[in-house]
């Protein structure tokens, strides 16, 4: 089975790449939303984060999420010993979901592969792009943070063109028929190739 990484800048337009992928039948795995599942549900995880963070990282049984974003984007060692928690019970999971899965190929939709370095694990490589202005103007539709909240979490994110570099594929998705159409030319390459993946 070959193991796709999908991964871009926030306000890229992962999650409206992944659809598009999920509309042809590909089994898509979104580790954002997976994570925060595991951060409620797991009480090993749970445990481990309100050791680090304090108990106000839940707000009755839900995760505090502003909280948790006003402590760690602002502390990037905050950042990586919260991010060493959830990530291996992620990669578990993953693996285990990965199992159920009978496609010619899955992908993970994750953002930051090549911040984490683990680009390796994965068959391919696949890069969503866009410009930053337009990034911007989709997080403060979508999300209510401010301008700098945004700008703060790009910091930590590496620029676009030092993952063009590493990438396998890439879609620029500024118009959705555009991108539509990149999916679907994408799709029908990755249905044919072999697996040569490290997960």
């Amino acid at each position: 089975m070959i193991v796709v990484g999908l991964t871009g800048g926030i306000g890229s337009g992962k999650s409206t790449v992944a659809n598009m992928f999920r509309k042809l039948g590909v089994p898509v795995y979104d580790s954002d939303v997976e994570a925060k599942q595991l951060m409620v549900s797991s009480k090993k995880i749970k445990k481990a984060i309100i050791s680090l963070l304090g108990k106000k990282a839940y707000s009755k049984e839900d995760l505090n999420r502003s909280y948790i974003a006003d402590k760690v984007f602002k502390n990037p060692e905050l950042l990586q010993q919260l991010n060493d928690i959830v990530h291996p019970e992620v990669k578990a999971h993953f693996l285990d979901w990965t199992k159920s899965q009978t496609a010619n190929y899955v992908i993970q939709e994750t953002a930051l592969i090549f911040e984490n370095g683990v680009e390796d694990r994965y068959d391919y490589v696949l890069l969503v792009t866009a410009p930053k202005e337009l990034r911007l103007e989709r997080v403060l539709a979508r999300d209510r943070v401010s301008k700098q909240e945004i700008l703060d979490r790009m910091q930590h994110q590496m620029d676009d063109d030092e993952k063009m570099e590493l990438a396998h594929f890439r879609i620029e998705n500024i118009d959705l028929e555009v991108t539509e159409k990149q999916v679907g030319k994408l799709h029908q390459k990755l249905d044919n190739v072999q697996s040569r993946s490290k997960f």
